[in-house]
């Protein structure tokens, strides 16, 4: 079991994907784990965090309830300090902390690259300099990381850089850093499923910003299991991605308001937003292997050659060719309770 008797660090902890991770968890289907560390910057998060799980029952068998499981600690990735300090204890590092808004990341592009590239940089410099117990570093990316066109993608790709190298730098034999590489979870804090339900039950009218625009889908629990497979299975170096369709956003959309007197109004394209994402490059596909439910890009670097992985065709991994039909998608929406509203 990959995290038994381990102490679990979650950077962003207290957002979608870490609450996810650390419910998963709880229920000890990968181990008993020893303690998981919560690890962000904004205290309100930390404190309703903090008040939801005072009140848990952990499963029958796997936790008792006066174990301190869970360690929530007040610190910013951008700050060596404090990450250093949340690290000491530490095994497996899930660095999920990100400025993650598009647009957002194009008005306040150095604000991004202090999150989202300052904050891996802090995380490896910990390691180089210390004598850690650090044995996995999964960092979360995005496929707006492949072949980049705004400021948020464009700092994701050079997390993801400085991930695979540092296998080669930090020369520690029992340290691996790797990487997972996703498109939009469906109804995380942000995303753009939250939103359309808001609009629609509360204005009336629901904003497209290009009708034609297509984007990966997934549940947080996706995430999730691509996150556990990564430190599981993952050599130093490699990219996890997990096989997931895709849709336009006005069939999620024309779905969400069926039957109902809403109003859809094309906004325009947002600064830096795509109109397809890419999963998989087209150089990058040539070094991936298919492992059944998943790809794995495998390290340019002949120092981390892991795995002998066979020359494929070139061929981009776009949101534009995987596309669920409608009915499929409304399956989708549905089971995954979207429509619930």
């Amino acid at each position: 079991m990959i995290f038994t008797n381990k102490t679990i660090l979650i950077t962003g902890g207290t957002g979608s994907l870490g609450k996810q991770i650390v419910k998963r968890l709880m229920t000890g289907e990968k181990g008993r784990f020893k303690k998981i560390i919560i690890f962000s910057r904004d205290e309100d998060k930390h404190y309703k965090m903090s008040l939801e799980w005072r009140s848990y029952a952990p499963p029958s068998g796997i936790f008792k309830n006066d174990q301190n499981l869970l360690e929530f600690r007040i610190g910013d990735v951008r700050d060596y300090t404090s990450v250093l300090s949340a690290m000491r204890d530490a095994n497996i590092v899930i660095h999920a902390a990100a400025m993650k808004q598009v647009p957002l990341c194009e008005y306040f592009p150095l604000e991004s690259v202090k999150t989202n590239i300052f904050g891996i940089v802090n995380i490896i410099r910990a390691i180089k300099e210390n004598d850690l117990p650090i044995e996995t570093v999964v960092v979360v990316s995005t496929d707006k990381a492949c072949q980049p066109v705004n400021t948020y993608g464009m700092c994701k790709a050079i997390q993801e850089r400085i991930a695979i190298e540092s296998n080669i730098s930090i020369d520690k034999k029992n340290v691996k850093v790797v990487a997972v590489r996703y498109g939009n979870v469906m109804a995380s804090r942000g995303s753009v499923i939250p939103l359309f339900q808001k609009q629609i039950l509360e204005e009336g009218i629901v904003t497209v910003t290009y009708g034609e625009m297509t984007r990966f889908m997934m549940s947080i629990n996706d995430s999730v299991d691509i996150i556990f497979i990564a430190i599981d299975r993952a050599s130093p170096g490699e990219i996890y991605i997990p096989k997931i369709p895709s849709a336009r956003m006005i069939d999620v959309v024309n779905i969400m308001t069926d039957g109902r007197n809403v109003e859809i109004k094309e906004i325009g394209i947002r600064p830096g937003e795509k109109i397809h994402e890419s999963l998989i490059s087209l150089e990058e596909s040539v070094r991936t292997v298919d492992e059944g439910d998943y790809f794995v890009i495998t390290p340019f670097f002949p120092e981390l050659a892991n795995r002998s992985c066979k020359q494929r065709e070139a061929k981009i991994i776009s949101s534009e060719n995987f596309l669920l039909s409608r009915e499929n998608l409304k399956e989708l929406l549905r089971v995954k309770g979207h429509l619930d509203f």
